[in-house]
């Protein structure tokens, strides 16, 4: 067996292509008008067609519903939250933060309410982290990894 994809329904599909396309740069791999597959691993599903195949009625279709995001990582953070600041329509879960190990990330919603995370890559984190004068066993500590993890981000 081999995982594919995840699939979220959407209201609204052209909406939705421009959203995913406009904020985190995926582009249509495949484009089978209910059923879109977005590179990334991300394929768009109309609600309607969504809830025929699952059986359910439209008041089950929960948006909203807080369970579980979609995950991204960036290299450049400060210029994605440059670039997502000039989107004036974003609802944001919480604006950026950074989480005790050293993690810039921020949370917001797409159009139908799916929450989407991009956090800073590692990779990322540990370079920032030895820029500002840290050795590697100080970001280690600071970062709560094993040392041989700061040493991988440089290989």
């Amino acid at each position: 067996m081999k995982y594919t994809c995840t699939l979220i329904a959407v209201k609204d599909m052209e909406k939705a292509k421009q959203f995913y396309h406009d904020v985190l740069g995926l582009e249509v791999v495949s484009d089978f008008g209910a059923n879109v597959t977005l590179t990334g691993g991300i394929a768009l599903q109309t609600v309607d067609t969504w809830r025929n195949f699952i059986h359910k009625q439209e008041k089950e279709i929960v948006f909203g519903n807080n369970a579980c995001e979609l995950y991204f990582e960036e290299d450049d953070m400060d210029g994605f939250i440059k670039k997502l600041n000039s989107i004036k329509s974003i609802l944001y879960v919480h604006p950026l933060l950074e989480h005790s190990w050293g993690q810039r990330v921020v949370r917001f919603y797409d159009l139908d309410k799916h929450i989407i995370e991009v956090g800073e890559n590692m990779n990322m984190v540990v370079k920032r982290f030895i820029n500002t004068g840290l050795s590697i066993e100080e970001t280690a500590i600071r970062m709560d990894v094993p040392i041989d993890y700061v040493k991988s981000c440089f290989a």
